[in-house]
């Protein structure tokens, strides 16, 4: 009985103060409203208040064999409703969504791995990929590649697959929004047999200067066999047995595969479709195999041309432009890179 004449005293009383805690809450509402807060502790996410210099020169990941335990940030965990059951085992992966970053809002938190969050390192966030791994991601509209080390889990809005750090973004030009990309598991094997190191095309913004280069100083041919019938659209082109590739010496140029040797050595001029520029030559001709491989209309008109310290994937020559450009187009949708037309006169 006490505690029933309390609650009725209580709402007695309730009409009373009612109209006036509504204002108080209104007032506060309009308050919060015109003083947006600034800073982490917002919980508005984004780069530091100080940005250290140089970030953009910071190394990448360098992969080392880890242990994979299962429990832990391994163990399956439900987040917004849904249910994510993470790998344990050494698989690849390869997959292609968008991505984003975060920064001075996660900084100084633990991970899901336990360690300490470094918007400043090189480490990113996977919702099923095995803590730790490591991994190679490719801005495929630049063709800038970093490798990170995934510690964390995350991202969960729809569509994106991983979330990397402010440096990896950075360093990929990915620190304006979301944004396509291709991200590569890097496997326990791949780290300890070396396979991870593979060479891989200069990022497209360095190889726009790098044409320049090429258009001055057009490379010469190498000798060729005996020549077939002269063509004015075919590059100088060894057929494939006709040139080891541990006797070549590193001045000359090029090393081609595709069909039969033409002599024309006005094939050099025209415009060319450059696929990618590699610092050894085994990388050069790995993806040359690649391209002739997957490409078979474009196998014969490629060809890699060594031009100190670089060699460089390129396919043509084209009579125009135009010609060129339609080969790159079909390149960039089929292999996802981002070509360079260069012009040979």
């Amino acid at each position: 009985m006490p505690a029933r004449s309390s609650f009725t005293t209580c709402a007695a009383v309730l009409p009373w103060w009612r109209a006036g805690l509504a204002g108080v809450l209104a007032l506060l509402l309009a308050a919060c409203g015109s003083a947006p807060k600034q800073g982490p502790a917002s919980g508005r996410d984004g780069p530091a208040t100080e940005i250290p210099a140089d970030l953009a020169r910071v190394p990448d990941a360098e992969p080392k064999v880890e242990a994979i335990r299962p429990g832990g940030p391994n163990k399956p965990y439900d987040v917004l409703g849904r249910s994510y059951t993470p790998e344990t085992r050494d698989l690849p992966l390869r997959e292609k969504g968008l991505a984003s970053w975060y920064g001075r809002k996660f900084h100084g938190r633990k991970t899901a791995s336990g360690e300490i969050y470094d918007m400043h390192a090189m480490t990113a966030a996977h919702k099923t990929m095995p803590l730790p791994s490591y991994a190679r991601v490719r801005n495929p509209a630049n063709g800038r590649e970093v490798v990170v080390r995934v510690n964390d889990r995350g991202p969960f809005a729809a569509g994106r697959i991983i979330d990397l750090s402010y440096t990896a973004a950075l360093k990929l030009d990915l620190l304006r929004g979301v944004a396509p990309v291709e991200v590569e598991r890097i496997t326990s094997e791949d780290i300890r047999t070396g396979a991870w190191r593979r060479s891989t095309p200069a990022p497209a913004a360095s190889l726009a200067e790098e044409a320049a280069q090429v258009a001055a100083a057009p490379p010469a041919p190498l000798p060729a066999p005996p020549p077939g019938p002269a063509t004015a659209t075919a590059p100088v082109v060894p057929t494939p047995q006709s040139v080891a590739l541990a006797d070549l010496p590193d001045t000359e140029a090029p090393v081609a595969s595709g069909s039969p040797a033409r002599a024309d050595t006005s094939a050099a001029r025209g415009f060319w479709v450059q696929l990618g520029a590699f610092r050894d030559r085994d990388g050069a001709v790995a993806f040359r195999q690649r391209v002739a491989s997957e490409l078979e209309w474009l196998a014969p008109l490629v060809a890699v041309f060594r031009e100190a310290p670089l060699y460089r994937l390129q396919a043509g020559p084209y009579a125009t432009r135009d010609e060129a450009q339609g080969a790159a187009q079909r390149v960039r949708e089929a292999l996802q890179l981002v070509p360079v037309i260069i012009e040979r006169r």
